[in-house]
């Protein structure tokens, strides 16, 4: 299942030329709520002592909430310009670039993975989680955050928040296309429901989500057998 129309080096492409505001654009974006749901992502699968991969960790912001969460974190990025901004947040992550497709990691690397605003990225949805069951030990966990379409009223906000703010974003800040793709590439992408679905195809047990916010971003959890 592919998560996307554009190839992944056209992804990585322009999330180079928007990583100079990506950060501030995840504070604007989220009224601020994103570095709380990143602890919140890292609470929920990361224990102290773990080895913790975090994959397409941008700018790092998850990689550092699971370093405060007691990890001992590996970050992972196919973006150099994402990761020039992420290396100096921390000396203490091990950052590394690379493809979450074929993750340049050993069976059973990791005892805990997180993933933030990723996965939907990836040009084959089960193909990657696969890939991060695959360098999960066993009894390993994973936490991924993902923009989801809520229900209810809060569907007229969140229509307003993606055919308006976002696309106004893309017209008046540097690399405004990824303000195009974005949008797009969470109508395509699958709901909660599907995602857990997913999961268990690709080899995960004990899938559970949690919706927050009012549904427009999900916490999925799992568990590698």
């Amino acid at each position: 299942m592919s998560s996307g129309t554009l190839a992944p080096e056209a992804v990585c492409q322009m999330f180079d030329r928007i990583s100079p505001v990506y950060d501030l654009m995840n504070r604007v974006l989220t009224a601020g709520l994103d570095g709380r749901w990143r602890r919140l992502t890292a609470a929920a699968v990361v224990r102290p002592g773990d080895r913790v991969l975090d994959a397409c960790c941008g700018t790092g912001d998850l990689a550092l909430a699971d370093l405060e969460a007691g990890g001992e974190v590996t970050a992972l990025d196919f973006s150099e310009r994402m990761l020039e901004r992420a290396r100096p947040k921390s000396d203490a992550v091990r950052w590394v670039r690379g493809d979450a497709m074929t993750l340049p990691f050993d069976d059973a690397s990791f005892d805990s993975a997180t993933i933030g605003f990723g996965i939907r990225n990836v040009s084959d949805l089960e193909a990657g989680l696969a890939e991060l069951a695959r360098v999960l030990s066993p009894g390993g966990r994973l936490g991924c955050l993902e923009i989801t379409q809520p229900r209810g009223l809060l569907r007229l906000f969140f229509g307003l928040w993606f055919d308006q703010l976002i696309p106004f974003a893309g017209r008046v800040l540097p690399g405004g296309a990824a303000y195009t793709y974005l949008p797009a590439s969470v109508r395509r992408f699958p709901g909660p429901e599907e995602l857990a679905a997913a999961m268990e195809r690709s080899g995960f047990i004990d899938v559970t989500f949690r919706l927050l916010a009012g549904g427009i971003v999900t916490l999925h959890t799992a568990g590698r057998p």
